[in-house]
């Protein structure tokens, strides 16, 4: 966990540093090998896209983690594929260029690309908040938790399950794109909860809290893998319209949402750091036993 942390660490720095470095990702090879596989459908068509790739990406770290160099070659290949993963753009530099448009057309252009799944993103505090988390999630939270759990192995997994059910432009059959869909959304569930609790906790409790539960009572007991995490998009929501109702009790309709972008960037900030910081005790706590 330590070495994990530390690779962790390093990507997030090289990433602050040089943000180019996410737009960098290519996926044309994966993009082929998932059209090789046309004459199969369902949940077999995703296993067999998610395979080959896995098993290399296992074998390649089995077999850096065995050479004279000790611990050198595996944590230059993590820091790679966690990079990789963190696509396919560094997620505060699509915050930066909302921020620095010069308009609100373009700032709503650019919001856009906050969108992974080609949802349009409305101009509005509310929906703007919602689409910053999703993002904040796929590209950032997820990618860590399921590397941290699974290694390189996990990060590749959520980023591939993420393209295939996600990105329309692969053209997958009904039945593919179903599984993909149960896929993506099952991988979201887990860090998607503990998301959500911690924007809680560096926001505002009562009502992320109160959205989340609202949600759940109202969830089909499928609906965790079938319409996914519904309740990280309502708990933004909720702190976020917290954040612009008047002293009335009326919602002020002039709210900002760039204003709402800044505060939010700063929660998701914190949030990063509460959950490295999680981390870091556990391997210190490794240490002490």
């Amino acid at each position: 966990m330590a070495i994990r942390l530390l690779v962790a660490l390093i990507a997030l720095g090289l990433l602050h540093v040089a943000p180019q470095l996410a737009s960098w990702r290519r996926d044309s090879v994966f993009r082929r090998w998932v059209a090789q596989l046309s004459d199969t459908s369902g949940a077999g068509r995703v296993v067999l896209a998610l395979a080959p790739p896995l098993l290399l990406c296992a074998l390649l770290t089995w077999l850096f983690g065995h050479t004279v160099l000790g611990e050198l070659l595996p944590l230059v290949f993590a820091v790679v594929v966690l990079i990789y993963c963190f696509g396919p753009r560094e997620f505060e530099r699509d915050l930066e260029a909302i921020l620095a448009a010069p308009d609100n057309v373009s700032r709503e252009a650019a919001a856009q690309r906050l969108s992974d799944d080609g949802r349009p993103v409305r101009w509005h505090a509310p929906a703007l908040g919602e689409a910053i988390v999703y993002a904040a999630l796929r590209r950032r939270f997820a990618v860590l938790l399921w590397f941290f759990l699974l290694g390189p192995v996990g990060a590749l997994l959520y980023r591939l399950a993420q393209t295939l059910g996600r990105d329309d432009s692969l053209a997958l059959d009904g039945d593919s794109q179903h599984a993909a869909n149960y896929l993506a959304n099952a991988l979201d569930w887990l860090p998607a909860q503990i998301l959500t609790f911690t924007l809680a906790v560096v926001g505002h409790w009562d009502a992320v809290i109160e959205a989340w539960r609202r949600w759940h009572i109202q969830a089909t007991p499928t609906s965790w893998y079938q319409r996914g995490p519904g309740f990280l998009g309502a708990a933004a929501q909720a702190d976020v319209r917290i954040d612009i109702e008047a002293g009335d009790g009326y919602a002020e309709e002039h709210s900002d949402p760039l204003d709402e972008l800044r505060r939010l960037r700063s929660a998701l900030l914190r949030a990063l750091l509460a959950w490295l910081s999680v981390v870091a005790l556990l391997v210190i706590g490794s240490w002490l036993h």
